[in-house]
């Protein structure tokens, strides 16, 4: 009984390596633009290992909660793990995929996502405020955010302005100080099902799903920034609504 009781406790940890393995691989692979296996390009395989991290990332949540088996440990293990797949593994994506395509100064720009992050996981650990909604942007929808981006610059021509010092460095800025800012953001923790409560997560849900069937992987950009958009517009609702 003592060895299942131990297997039990461990299996929201496991789930957590499983977040970071995915995130490892996504950055081994993505180290390797010109890489390709199995009819898929490099980036498309780090792309896959990190949204295999953020299921992961959900699943390991979700199996704490179920079996009641929460820990100081498990959530040092889980912000630990989030450094690595959503933090360090879109910034090596993004980076490994302008090299050679911009001047080299600006390929060392995406170093700025894992500083932003860091700061990111370590407020949110510390911040009482954040258990029912978030204050600035989550770090796995900085990850898909830039999955968009990447996707976007390979597959579509007309979208090489993406490229541009003009517009990455102020993106850039601009989705690193979302993350560590106070701005109120949407949380998709859904209390009861009714719609009238949950209105802006059922358009939230509704909106994404439809620029993913238009755009697959490319729509992953215009996710975030609807979801953004969405939260300017009902985040601070949710926020003074669960204070």
């Amino acid at each position: 009984m003592r060895i299942l009781k131990k297997i039990r406790s461990n299996i929201p940890n496991g789930i957590t390596c499983l977040n970071v393995l995915c995130g490892t691989l996504a950055i081994f692979i993505s180290a390797h633009p010109s890489l390709s296996y199995m009819g898929l390009a490099s980036w498309k395989w780090g792309t896959l290992f990190i949204v295999l991290a953020a299921v992961a990332d959900f699943f390991d949540g979700f199996a704490a909660r179920m079996l009641h088996e929460t820990s100081l440990i498990g959530a040092d293990l889980d912000s630990l793990s989030d450094q690595v797949s959503f933090g360090v593994a879109p910034a090596v994506l993004l980076a490994f995929n302008l090299w050679g395509n911009v001047p080299l100064w600006l390929s060392f720009a995406p170093a700025v996502i894992p500083v932003a992050t860091t700061v990111r996981l370590a407020k949110f650990n510390n911040d009482t405020r954040q258990t029912t909604g978030f204050l600035g942007m989550p770090v796995p929808a900085n990850a898909v955010f830039w999955i968009g981006y990447v996707a976007n610059i390979h597959g579509c021509p007309s979208a090489q302005w993406l490229v541009s010092p003009w517009v990455l460095i102020p993106v850039l800025l601009f989705v690193s100080w979302l993350m560590v800012s106070e701005v109120p953001m949407l949380s998709l923790k859904f209390k009861t099902w009714g719609f009238k409560d949950n209105l802006a997560r059922y358009l939230l849900i509704i909106g994404s799903a439809a620029l993913l069937i238009c755009l697959q992987i490319r729509g992953m950009l215009w996710v975030i920034l609807f979801y953004v958009v969405m939260s300017l517009v009902f985040g601070r609702r949710q926020s003074s609504s669960t204070h």
